[in-house]
């Protein structure tokens, strides 16, 4: 009996060892001829169900809502006036308001214009027998032609930092009378890592925005920039690239079909200067489009890149605004007159203006309809043959109840009208639990109405498992891939808060940086640092609105990334 059970266990252990050594090899074998990039992506995926399969989701009946066709208002959704500061307040009675481009009108190296100002008021200078000063608004160019060409809110005068604005604005119907082609000279160029460059000058002999474009198409080159409706930088780059493909018609079949080979190329379309820099330095990027100004006063980006200048100069125009009274009119001619002295232009040239003066622009003044156009363009064809697929993750906790759902549900169904009829999007919501409001499908008619209705079902209450809405989200995008492996996949995430429910960000850091899935998040009155952190994962623009701009920014968001 004592032989018996001798014999059964040591036949137990034996059992045991063969199937620990079986698993063990198997385990070992598993991956044999993958790379390391298939392994990654499994060990993702298991992870990713795993997660998914802890969940509690719910999922929310269909229902449809009542699509608003008429075409987005860009004057609706602009915020009041108020949310863009005043740098220099007038000093009298007669005045006149400007506004100004970002780079001159703020403070430090970027408050040129702030101080020339400020300097013009102290003098006391007399118009017509009576004092003025004039009143300078911090406004970034784009934003300004929106609030301009709108006629939401029209100042005196307005100097963007290129002529294409002023061509837009000109164009549009509103009465626009040139002052100056240049209150202070500026470059817009493309900044090239070191030794990119060189590489470039070894193949093409030279580099320019032709030789740049043609190796983005030959995907020899990776280079990002700015979205053309807001940035003065990102529309010259769009019009010079254009003229380079087809000089007698910017928007001729040719010209479209090299934009669309050398767009999709093109791995990034930044929302802002600041996401496109961080980009850079994470390594991903070769180069990208910036002022001079803003290089130069950049000691990283002196020492490992190179600057090549293109398009049209930015040497901030002015231009008067509207039926004028002589007065203003003269006023803003005194101030030009001012700020031409030497003393203050040699001011500019020590905040990083002035420079390069023996650039020449390439581009000869641009038709405002055609850049109109040109900006239409790139919306249509900037995704190339590759579509979005887009899941939005809505915060619907009990802190968001009241006026930050309000203003959310007006931001995303107002934002909605940006969306590319070619895409595909999805609504996931969280409080303490997940709900898959609305699954993703192609953005026809019937899925535009579906919704409007889940958009307009959202309640609040409970907890945030911010986490927990975006492991859903990337599950869905995953099935999606699955079945549609063209399209590109992004997130939304919109918020108030940070976590206090379910999985946290160090839990699933890893998952999305396997996955390279860019998480745009829009905060509400938020901790933009949390949400900052999770954007900053895949390099993805991260905004906060308050409940005032909210609905502008996020159509400019959508505009720019769907």
């Amino acid at each position: 009996m004592a032989k018996k059970s001798k014999f059964f266990l040591i036949s137990f252990f034996l059992l045991v060892i063969v199937f620990a050594l079986v698993y063990v090899g198997v385990n070992l074998t598993s991956n044999v001829g993958k790379s390391k990039t298939e392994v990654a992506s499994e060990d993702a995926g298991k992870q990713l169900n795993n997660l998914y399969s802890d969940l509690s989701i719910n999922t929310a009946a269909p229902v449809k809502g009542q699509i608003d066709l008429d075409p987005a208002d860009i004057a609706e959704s602009l915020p009041d006036i108020s949310k863009f500061p005043i740098t220099v307040n007038n000093t009298t009675d007669q005045f006149v308001e400007i506004f100004s481009s970002t780079e001159k009108s703020g403070t430090g190296v970027d408050g040129w214009l702030t101080e020339t100002a400020t300097a013009f008021n102290e003098a006391k200078i007399d118009v017509n027998g009576k004092p003025a000063s004039v009143k300078i608004r911090n406004i970034a160019s784009g934003t300004a032609a929106d609030y301009i060409k709108s006629g939401k809110y029209v100042p005196d005068a307005y100097t963007p930092s290129n002529e294409l604005w002023g061509e837009m604005v000109k164009a549009n119907g509103v009465k626009t009378q040139l002052i100056t082609k240049r209150l202070v000279g500026n470059v817009p160029g493309i900044v090239i890592a070191k030794a990119k460059y060189d590489a470039l000058v070894d193949k093409y002999g030279a580099v320019n925005v032709k030789t740049v474009t043609e190796a983005i198409a030959n995907n020899e080159f990776s280079m990002g920039y700015t979205d053309p409706f807001a940035s003065s930088t990102g529309l010259n780059f769009l019009v010079t690239a254009l003229n380079t493909f087809d000089s007698s018609n910017i928007l001729g079949d040719k010209a479209v079909q090299e934009f669309e080979k050398f767009q999709a190329n093109v791995p990034f379309i930044a929302s802002t200067t600041i996401q496109m820099r961080d980009a850079a330095k994470s390594g991903r990027l070769d180069g990208f489009v910036l002022e001079y100004q803003t290089y130069v006063n950049a000691a990283d980006l002196k020492s490992g890149y190179v600057f090549t200048p293109f398009g049209v100069r930015h040497d901030s125009p002015l231009y008067a605004l509207g039926d004028l009274s002589p007065d203003k009119l003269a006023i803003i001619n005194k101030f030009t007159e001012f700020v031409g002295q030497d003393s203050y232009q040699k001011a500019a040239q020590e905040k990083g203006f002035n420079q390069l003066e023996e650039y020449k622009s390439e581009l000869a003044a641009v038709d405002g309809n055609l850049l109109s156009s040109a900006q239409k363009l790139w919306k249509e064809k900037k995704n190339g043959s590759k579509p979005i697929a887009a899941v939005f993750v809505t915060d619907v906790s009990g802190s968001m109840d009241g006026e930050p759902l309000n203003r959310l549900k007006e931001s995303l169904l107002k934002g909605q009208k940006f969306l590319g009829k070619d895409n595909s999007i999805g609504l996931v919501s969280y409080s303490d639990d997940v709900t898959i409001n609305l699954p993703i499908g192609k953005y026809d008619t019937n899925q535009q109405s579906m919704f409007v209705g889940a958009v307009n079902s959202l309640q609040a209450g409970g907890g945030t498992a911010t986490f927990d809405g975006i492991i859903v989200a990337l599950k869905m995008l995953q099935d999606e891939l699955a079945v549609n492996p063209a399209v590109k996949p992004v997130i939304f995430v919109l918020s108030d808060g940070e976590t206090n429910k379910g999985n946290s960000l160090k839990e699933i850091k890893g998952l999305i940086e396997n996955y390279k899935v860019p998480i745009y998040t829009i905060g509400y009155n938020a901790n933009i640092k949390a949400l900052q952190s999770i954007s900053s994962i895949n390099e993805a623009a991260s905004i906060n609105a308050d409940t005032d701009d909210v609905v502008y920014k996020i159509g400019n968001l959508f505009n720019v990334q769907v």
